[in-house]
């Protein structure tokens, strides 16, 4: 790492500095998070262990549900070990390399989940609006090709930001990173060369999730709703919405707090945003398995199941 007249050439580490205004108190704010980690690794890997032992729940909507947990899982683990080191072990520094992983994971995880909850809306509108159809379009092979497709897609996507920052920008200002993590615009701002095209490129990245992805998961929902209020019998309508609830759920939880980070991150105290940013990779993965295990009937008698036998024995 070279310095010249206040300007760094080619960072070799960069200081994570963890929430800017509150590192006095990031040991205490380390343990929710920490809480919030284990409560999301536990509820996430039993849903993974029910749905792969459970012959019945072998159905592209619980596989969903599975291929939703590992991604989870991955994100949440990419960014939370780290997190603690900071907060409690006082481990800011981190090689400038491994934060690009870093940055490049957390975001096609986050990609790759909004993919699978696209993958998701469009397996409950042919359910739902064309059940005669769903078990011959929504086969294992389709569903091994989604997989392979929404992870693809994410990383493609999502890989021109490291190849940009890693290529362009030799020169920064500082190498002291105002976030917790990794993060892709923490990190640009560092830069004291020319970023419009980062900008540029980042803001894609987040209108193909909170853009397009909305809109195509929207989409089906709207025509779910339709049909649905148009079933004759009351018990049909609320059978067929009930398939619907969790997935709805889900799906506010990931987008209305990512739409809160970006779109009131410049209004709010840099604290606050950093609180936000932070907790927008740890509260879907945590309510998931939650909303899945209290929402599925499936689900939910399995985890009785295991539970209740425990006790009886």
């Amino acid at each position: 790492m070279y310095k010249l007249n206040g300007v760094v050439f080619v960072p070799s580490v960069l200081t994570l500095i963890g929430i800017p205004g509150l590192e006095s108190v990031q040991c205490w704010i380390g343990i929710p998070f920490c809480a919030m980690y284990i409560i999301a690794l536990f509820g996430n890997f039993l849903l993974l262990i029910i749905i792969k032992f459970e012959r019945s729940l072998h159905k592209p909507m619980y596989l969903f549900v599975a291929m939703l947990g590992v991604t989870d899982i991955a994100l949440s683990t990419c960014m939370l070990p780290k997190m603690l080191g900071i907060f409690w072990f006082h481990v800011p520094d981190i090689y400038f390399d491994v934060c690009l992983l870093q940055m490049w994971l957390i975001h096609t995880f986050q990609s790759t989940e909004s993919g699978i909850l696209l993958a998701m809306a469009l397996d409950r509108y042919v359910a739902i609006c064309h059940p005669l159809r769903h078990a011959t379009i929504f086969t294992h092979q389709l569903l091994t090709q989604i997989g392979v497709g929404v992870t693809l897609r994410a990383a493609l996507l999502v890989a021109p930001c490291l190849i940009l920052i890693k290529c362009r920008l030799k020169y920064y200002q500082t190498t002291v990173v105002s976030h917790s993590y990794c993060e892709h615009m923490a990190i640009v701002k560092l830069a004291a060369e020319d970023v419009g095209i980062n900008k540029i490129y980042g803001l894609f990245v987040a209108f193909s999730k909170l853009g397009l992805d909305v809109s195509f998961i929207t989409l089906p929902y709207i025509r779910i709703f339709i049909t649905v209020f148009t079933l004759p019998q009351k018990e049909a309508r609320l059978k067929a919405f009930n398939t619907c609830v969790a997935h709805i759920c889900v799906f506010l939880e990931f987008y209305l707090l990512a739409f809160f980070t970006h779109r009131f991150g410049f209004h709010i105290p840099p604290y606050i945003h950093i609180l936000l940013s932070n907790l927008y990779p740890l509260v879907p993965p945590m309510l998931s398995p939650v909303v899945y295990g209290v929402k599925t009937q499936h689900t939910r008698d399995r985890v009785s199941k295991i539970f209740y036998s425990k006790d009886a024995s």
